[in-house]
């Protein structure tokens, strides 16, 4: 019933246009080869004749016509019918007469979706294809309509395009200037949001306008966007509405420096069409237009035929350069002549021809996929220049940027390679994209009214001044970082009085322009906003109570292990020494080879303090015990000092070692409330959600651990210094510090503020303001600033040289004695043959045989004295 009706109204109003003396849109235009008697094909086409793109239409469908017959001999004839994109209704009235009346086949056109959308209904009840020119068709078209076919090439890519300009010069916001026509506004917005959202920039607002906007509300409009601080603007408007803009914008100076101006296929399609006078408005802009190869000889004949035939039926127009939309409508009327050759009927086989078509167009290739004509793929990038506008390369979406087209071009994913853009001013320079703020509307600082760490935050409200302070490290550091900037920034602090972190995050772009305070950098909150670089240390500390610590073995504490190694083998081996050397002349040193050993290690260890020098036989064990002595009164009174200053200082521990020894005792656990770290807790580190509690402030902590409401407590490396400096002796530091991040300043996602922020918030921490604040802010108790420093057990590095001293001597004693022993051998030798010789001789000799007793005697005697007697005989 509600087709009917619908069908019904039309009729109506079709027959009242025709009793008006404005109806001539029935007369239409038909156009054919009289005298044929023999047609075809019968086509429909609904253009805009006052437009430039319809003119251009009917010129192209024209020559296309003539071109078939050429190459087919085929007939076509071609009825036109005007349309008007102000009223949509009068194109739905235009197909129903080509359908009704003039009994086409086939239709093309019109130019926008709200028509396309009203003729649809028609032609998918009389089975007609109708041929789109608009440039959005929804990809559900095919399964409502599956006789509407998108004879125009989509230009969403054309957003990638726009997205990759932004992205070259660093430019975060972005201003989008639409029409207010449904199919522009929800058929390509989107595809331009999620174009700029992956290159990190963000449409800072949406400003629509009627295409029938008056003066004045263009005027006011502009207005309103150049009291905003973004300066980048995309128009997304039809020509002659982005003209009237532009003129506007002119007037308000607008069009000149610092202002960015990006056009999309709309608009700069047709920028060959805009005389002189227009284009002087539009001085500098940048657009993406539809790539149209002008190489071919066949589109060089096409354009030399357009030229002549446009310029005889619309002497108006100064310029007759054929655009993307002829070479489609031409495309269009080719695609219908080859499905109308060899079909034998018309409707369904008809479609299904046109669904079949593969050849290359003027435009392109000429495919279709799910009732589409195959996407653009190539743009153009221009630059309005002069009384015309400059190419400066183009974009494809699989490679990017590039100077020319083809396998030897050399790509970019930046524009900035191609020649240099011309900006409106004139200037040779790149703008910045946005503007300083004016006090008439300074910056407004979310700042936490309930901040429970007042050295980060503190807020202070006098009445008698009616007015709020606020101090603390975060504040003064912000406010420090603002005067590094190299412009003027006004800002003003504004509390908020709720206790969520996360919702004064949120209300970032609504009340507030940024967030100063303890604010932790967490993921989820980039899903808002973006933070700054982090002014404070990364991670996450876990504090536990403090005990003290009295191990039974803190007397070995004084002494590295290394150190009571190396004790140990310069003791042994000075008592091997003098034990090897006084063996001979002590008899208790001698004995079985288990004895001797126990002897020396008691002698090690013992000769220090039993044996006297006195008792020592030889001048060499006495050397090395003499230097021993020495080293070792230095390393028993080292040893003494060290152990009495640990015994004396209280040493401490953590009372609970790691995060394991938590989760196995089921204790509860703290975390600084606004913090947003019971997920991590809960979910990373696994501890139960009834266990976790949360605390706004060190004192709060400190009467948890004191009514064992918790037994560890997890918090931001930031906060836990503060917390460690008020209660050094009892709280400390536990197992590892867990990486997360640290407090930063937060902005609205793709603030144009940011960058110079960070920059500025650099230079404050490199010439020391950021640790003169944390020094002045972050003080420790006096308690702890009075304490004692850790003892440290001693190494053997300081007594390298008396080890090397005492081990030297020790081994000189040990070589002159093993040197001794080896010389009273050789002379005994010596001194037995010189014996055996002389007794020989004695023997032999009757005049000395009464002295051979006493030369006997002689061999029991010493050396020397042998010596002396052997001489006297």
């Amino acid at each position: 019933m509600k087709w009917l009706l619908f069908i019904l109204v039309l009729s109506l109003l079709y027959v009242v246009l025709l009793l008006t003396p404005s109806g001539s849109i029935a007369a239409g235009r038909s156009s054919g080869t009289k005298g044929k008697q023999h047609v075809n094909g019968v086509i429909g086409a609904i253009v805009d004749r006052s437009s430039r793109i319809g003119k251009e239409e009917i010129v192209a469908m024209e020559i296309a016509r003539e071109d078939v017959y050429r190459h087919f001999n085929q007939n076509l004839t071609l009825h036109v019918k005007d349309a008007d994109q102000r009223n949509p209704i009068r194109a739905a009235l235009a197909g129903l007469d080509l359908i009704n009346i003039q009994q086409v086949e086939a239709i093309v056109g019109p130019q926008t979706w709200e028509e396309v959308s009203l003729v649809a209904h028609i032609c998918t009840d009389k089975q007609i294809p109708i041929f789109s020119l608009a440039d959005t068709t929804p990809e559900w078209t095919a399964e409502k309509w599956p006789f509407v076919l998108g004879a125009s090439h989509d230009n969403f890519a054309q957003m990638k395009a726009i997205a990759g300009i932004v992205q070259s010069w660093n430019w975060h916001q972005v201003t989008v200037i639409h029409e207010e026509v449904g199919s522009w506004t929800h058929g390509v917005m989107p595809y331009l949001h999620d174009s700029l959202r992956e290159v990190d920039a963000e449409i800072s607002q949406f400003v629509g306008l009627s295409p029938f906007a008056s003066s004045d509300s263009l005027s006011r409009e502009l207005e309103n966007l150049q009291k905003e601080q973004c300066r980048v603007f995309v128009v997304h408007l039809s020509l002659p509405l982005a003209v009237r803009l532009f003129e506007m914008a002119k007037k308000l100076k607008m069009m000149e420096k610092d202002y960015v101006w990006i056009t999309t296929h709309h608009v700069t399609s047709l920028v060959h069409s805009i005389n002189a006078s227009i284009i002087s408005s539009m001085q500098g802009i940048v657009g993406v237009k539809s790539y149209l190869s002008e190489t071919g000889q066949r589109f060089q004949d096409f354009s030399s035929r357009f030229r002549k035939r446009f310029r005889r039926e619309n002497s108006e127009e100064e310029n007759n350069e054929p655009g993307i939309h002829a070479v489609q409508a031409y495309d269009a009327i080719w695609t219908i002549a080859r499905a109308f050759k060899g079909s034998k009927g018309r409707n369904q086989e008809l479609l299904e021809r046109v669904l079949q078509t593969d050849f290359q167009g003027l435009s392109g290739k000429v495919q279709f996929n799910n009732h589409k004509v195959a996407p653009t793929q190539i743009f153009q990038i221009i630059n309005v220049v002069g009384k015309s506008y400059r190419e400066l390369g183009f974009w494809s979406s699989e490679l990017g940027f590039s100077e020319t087209i083809g396998k030897y071009a050399t790509h970019s994913s930046l524009m900035i390679d191609l020649e240099q853009v011309l900006w409106p001013g004139g200037p040779r320079y790149t703008p910045r994209g946005w503007t300083e703020l004016t006090r008439s509307k300074p910056l407004l600082v979310g700042v936490p009214a309930k901040s429970g760490y007042k050295e980060y935050v503190s807020m202070e409200y006098s009445q008698s001044r009616n007015s709020t302070s606020f101090d603390g490290l975060a504040i003064q550091l912000f406010e420090e970082t603002v005067r590094s900037l190299p412009f003027y920034l006004p800002y003003e602090f504004v509390a908020f009085n709720g206790t969520s972190y996360d919702d004064l995050v949120g209300q970032i772009g609504e009340n507030f322009d940024a967030v100063v305070g303890d604010v932790a950098i967490v993921a989820s909150r980039y899903k808002r906003v973006e933070f700054s670089h982090p002014f404070t240390e990364t991670g996450l500390m876990l504090i536990v109570p403090a005990r003290s610590s009295n191990k039974a073995w803190s007397f070995i504490k004084p002494f590295t292990k290394p150190m009571w190694a190396s004790i140990t083998v310069i003791t042994i081996y000075n008592g091997f020494v003098v034990w090897l050397i006084e063996r001979h002349a002590h008899p208790e040193l001698r004995g079985s080879m288990l004895h001797q050993i126990g002897v020396m290690l008691w002698l090690s260890f013992n000769t220090l303090f039993s044996l006297q020098g006195g008792k020592l036989h030889s001048n060499l064990s006495r050397m090395s015990v003499v230097v021993w002595l020495f080293v070792a009164l230095v390393v028993i009174q080292t040893y003494t000092a060290n152990l009495t200053s640990m015994l004396t200082v209280q040493r401490l521990e953590p009372a609970v070692t790691s995060v394991e020894e938590l989760l196995k005792s089921n204790a509860a656990v703290g975390y600084c409330s606004g913090s947003n770290l019971e997920k991590y807790l809960v979910e990373v580190l696994h501890f139960p959600p009834a266990n976790v509690e949360q605390y706004g402030s060190a004192e709060e902590y400190a009467q948890a651990f004191d009514k064992k409401e918790i037994a560890a407590a997890f918090i931001g490396t930031p906060l836990a210094k503060i917390l460690l400096a008020k209660y050094c002796k009892k709280f400390m530091q536990a197992g590892p510090t867990f990486s997360i991040g640290g407090f930063g300043f937060a902005f609205p996602w793709g603030s144009p503020l940011l960058e110079s922020i960070n920059e500025a918030l650099l230079k404050v921490s490199e010439n020391g303001t950021l640790v003169q604040l944390e020094n002045k802010f972050i003080r420790e108790d006096k308690q702890c600033q009075d304490k004692d420093d850790e003892i440290h057990s001693l190494s053997s590095n300081g007594f390298r040289a008396l080890f090397i001293i005492t081990g030297g001597t020790s081994t000189i004693a040990l070589v002159i004695y093993i040197f001794r022993i080896a010389n009273f051998s050789a002379l005994t030798a010596i001194r037995g043959l010189m014996l055996t010789v002389f007794k020989h001789w004695c023997y032999q000799s009757k005049r000395f045989k009464r002295r051979v007793s006493d030369v006997d005697s002689l061999g029991n005697s010493s050396p020397h004295h042998a010596s002396s007697q052997l001489s006297q005989v």
